[in-house]
């Protein structure tokens, strides 16, 4: 059976064509799922200038306008066996319409398409995604610039630790989202971890440099990452130990092998933290594929 039974897709209808339609539809006929498509809208200040009984007859001929426009879509997902249903609503806050959303229909899995935004915006406004990536409570697929529909090369992007610890837990979701996915979609599972330690600090510690002690991390890092992969059975050709930083390693492997979907982990962020953000929140921005947030 399937990971999937009931995919959510949020649209903004105004931009009207949108590639996570697209996703979200072949995913939907992959893995068997219903899809439902939630349109909101951005309520619109220019409504506020026309006289007020006005307003409201303006107000229905644009919502209708929308819906006419996905019902068209719908029928055509429909000619192609994909059970769908569809609603097109104004979004006073967009955030928590779509938590809202979430909370109500339940779904195995939410369905957005990126939403670009510039460094300064994020430096003063949390990006609608991050928020979403905050406060989701089921795993969201955050479609980027992704040639194929349907995943062709799926990675699993994990975190590792020189010692057992509770990132086991959540490595254990990221590669179980990511086989399913690979599965049902017929792709190419891939496991990484990006290595970020440090060896251009050199001092002296007891004797020891400091380069010596991250090359013996680094060597238990890999020990590590290499158990991971073995328990999980992951190819030795699939499995990628590469040095970097993450956000940086991630988006020019990416780059280098064409990968389709990066399946990463999502902590909750409290206090300062917020502020700067996650490396999957920032991931969002720098890589040319989508992501699955676990």
């Amino acid at each position: 059976m399937s990971q999937y039974q009931r995919l959510l897709l949020i649209l903004n209808p105004v931009l009207r064509y949108s590639s996570a339609m697209n996703h979200a539809a072949a995913l939907a006929k992959a893995s068997g799922a219903s899809l439902h498509i939630a349109a909101l809208i951005p309520s619109f200040k220019w409504l506020s200038l026309l006289e007020e009984g006005d307003r409201e007859p303006a107000r229905e001929r644009y919502l209708q306008d929308h819906r006419d426009w996905l019902k068209t879509q719908a029928k055509s997902l429909r000619d192609r066996d994909i059970d769908v249903t569809t609603e097109v609503v104004w979004a006073e806050d967009m955030k928590q319409d779509i938590l809202d959303h979430v909370v109500e229909l339940q779904p195995d899995l939410l369905i957005k398409e990126i939403q670009h935004e510039s460094a300064l915006k994020r430096a003063f406004f949390t990006p609608l995604d991050w928020h979403l990536l905050r406060h989701c409570p089921v795993p969201i697929f955050l479609v980027g610039g992704s040639g194929f529909v349907l995943p062709r090369k799926v990675v699993a992007a994990v975190e590792v630790s020189d010692n057992e610890s509770a990132d086991n837990e959540l490595n254990e979701r990221i590669i179980k989202q990511a086989s399913s996915l690979a599965m049902q979609c017929e792709a190419e599972l891939h496991l990484l971890y990006a290595c970020d330690v440090a060896a251009d600090y050199l001092a002296d510690m007891g004797g020891l440099k400091l380069a010596d002690l991250t090359k013996a991390l680094r060597r238990d890092l890999e020990k590590s990452f290499l158990r991971l992969a073995f328990h999980f059975g992951v190819p030795s050709d699939r499995r990628h130990f590469i040095l970097g930083h993450p956000v940086t390693a991630l988006s020019e492997f990416a780059n280098q092998h064409h990968v389709d979907v990066i399946v990463m982990g999502r902590v909750q962020s409290h206090g300062v933290h917020k502020l700067v953000g996650s490396t999957t929140e920032h991931i969002l921005y720098q890589v040319p594929c989508c992501v699955l947030a676990v």
